[in-house]
């Protein structure tokens, strides 16, 4: 026990605790000061940012895939361990050799520097609060250290109370009082560093009004109004996935660690590139514009067989084919290249935009202006498609173009150009690995196959014969269809498989595919037992 407490409390562990406490405070100055900058510019984001961008299409999908609309959450985790081992090891290497330590904390300094200025709209000015918390960190990290630089001669902890008194008058320079100033120090700089955090996202939330504007929003009426939705989409089922998805449920996968909070008043979007006249358009000529409301189910391209990243609303928008119309795209364009604000962006092929589908740039969902994360004020919605080729949430910007000009955000990381929604059935009830009683039992689910229809689902019961299934009513081809089965279960562990057929006549295929490249495939299997 006392070589365990020697060691915890030996100046080699107290000096990796002083890195922690430096980084804490690299994190909380540049957190209050960032609060007067672009909100994107802040050390966290913008290294999260950083390695979204050079994440592999591969751990992307495995992060999607193993914690779903929580990888943000998992990423920040992942940051926070990562940092804190980081700054243990500065601290033990300015422990041990002081300029070493200096070299290590400015070339830190300098990635975050480094990834701050390379984000999308963030200019140089915004690196001010990277660079003062680092000079901030390493003052702290001085501070910290300089106590510990008297503790290298000192003797292991004492076994009695009345011994550490003796040792501690024994010891050269009075090490005891220099521990004790060191976790005074320590303390005193990790509550500063987490009022100063505080103060920065306080105030940072106290200037930014988006929040507050988008409640006092009134949405106009739709010049076309979504058609009637008819009785029966919902599966009778309980535990089914509810037919219209609340958009506090709605699924979320971007890559935006900051949602960006953008003022309606400064936003614009440009139109550009191969047309024969550019176009700006301002929130307000998307208020006064002939709109339209429609119900469209939206899939994630990351979404495995079987998963719950797909989400049914109500959309409110222009038509892009209107925008595009004014435009004039030029011929030999074919793709439309659409940025967000953060510097995302999706390569959605011309066509598409132009043809009779419901694409839109949307500005409500469900009756009320698009939530802060899911877009506000615009993002685009374009049935049929994946949504990392078509979805741009907080667009800003749409540039006509050729697919053999320019490359989309995932398609330079490996993904496909074009993202046509697969055909997909999943079983929602009862869930995989359930138990259920003997006898009649229900079971029901989703299909998909969007601007195509599903006009058939099939249920297979371990290798049995393949059986239609119910079909709730058909709202349109552009949303989702639910399905119902009524099951005689015996006795044991059972098999469920499902496969759909979409309005083209195409079966479901049960060819196994990964997300990568152009979205996952296969029969979805769920085991239950039957007791």
């Amino acid at each position: 026990m006392t070589k365990l407490r020697n060691r915890l409390t030996g100046p080699s562990a107290l000096a990796a605790l002083a890195g922690v406490v430096a980084a804490a405070v690299v994190l909380a100055v540049a957190e209050l000061l960032g609060a007067f900058f672009t909100a994107r510019a802040t050390p966290l984001f913008a290294l999260g940012s950083t390695f979204i961008d050079f994440t592999p299409p591969r751990l992307k999908d495995f992060a999607i895939a193993t914690f779903g609309t929580n990888d943000k959450a998992a990423l920040f985790v992942g940051m926070g361990l990562t940092i804190a081992v980081l700054a243990c090891v500065l601290g033990i290497v300015a422990y041990r050799k002081w300029v070493l330590g200096v070299l290590g904390v400015l070339f830190m300094g300098a990635v975050i520097v480094a990834c701050v200025v390379t984000r999308a709209g963030v200019s140089g000015v915004d690196a001010i609060p990277s660079v003062l918390g680092t000079v901030a960190g390493l003052v702290a990290l001085r501070l910290l250290v300089a106590p510990l630089w008297r503790l290298k001669e000192s003797k292991p902890w004492p076994e009695s109370p009345a011994d550490q008194a003796a040792d501690a008058d024994a010891r050269p320079g009075n090490e005891g009082a220099s521990r004790r100033r060191f976790f005074a120090a320590a303390g005193i700089t990790a509550v500063a560093a987490g009022i100063a955090a505080t103060g920065g996202r306080l105030l940072g939330a106290a200037r930014n009004n988006v929040a507050k504007a988008r409640e006092a929003l009134t949405l106009p009426a739709p010049a076309k109004a979504a058609a009637a939705v008819p009785a029966g989409v919902q599966s009778p089922v309980p535990g089914v996935t509810p037919w219209l998805t609340d958009n506090a449920d709605f699924y979320r996968i971007d890559t935006a660690l900051s949602v960006p909070e953008i003022n309606v008043n400064d936003w614009e979007l440009r139109v550009h590139g191969l047309v024969e006249q550019e176009v700006t358009l301002t929130f307000q000529d998307l208020l006064d514009a002939s709109l339209i409301e429609s119900h469209v189910t939206l899939t994630c391209v990351s979404n495995p067989v079987g998963g719950n990243l797909a989400g049914n609303a109500k959309w409110l928008g222009l038509p892009i084919r209107d925008v595009l119309a004014r435009a004039k795209p030029k011929d030999g364009a074919d793709m439309v290249l659409s940025t967000s604000i953060d510097g995302f962006s999706a390569s959605t092929p011309l066509e598409v935009l132009q043809d009779g589908r419901d694409a839109m740039l949307a500005i409500g969902m469900n009756g009320e202006p698009l939530p802060l994360e899911h877009g506000y004020p615009v993002r685009m919605v374009v049935p049929g498609l994946y949504g990392f080729v078509s979805a741009t949430k907080w667009v800003v910007d749409l540039e006509v173009t050729r697919f053999t000009d320019n490359k989309a955000y995932w398609t330079e990381r490996g993904w496909s150009e074009r993202g046509p929604i697969k055909t997909m059935a999943r079983v929602e009830v009862p869930k995989s690995f359930a138990k259920v009683p003997a006898g009649k039992v229900a079971v029901g689910g989703t299909a998909w196959a969007q601007t195509r229809g599903i006009t058939k689902v099939e249920i297979q019961i371990d290798n049995g014969e393949w059986t239609e299934t119910t079909l709730s009513t058909e709202a349109s081809t552009i949303t989702w269809r639910q399905w119902s089965y009524e099951w005689d279960a015996t006795p044991g562990p059972h098999y469920i498989k499902v496969r759909a057929t979409d309005g083209t006549g195409q079966v479901q295929t049960d060819q196994r595919a990964d997300p990568v490249p152009d979205g996952a495939s296969g029969w979805q299997s769920v085991m239950v037992t039957v007791q």
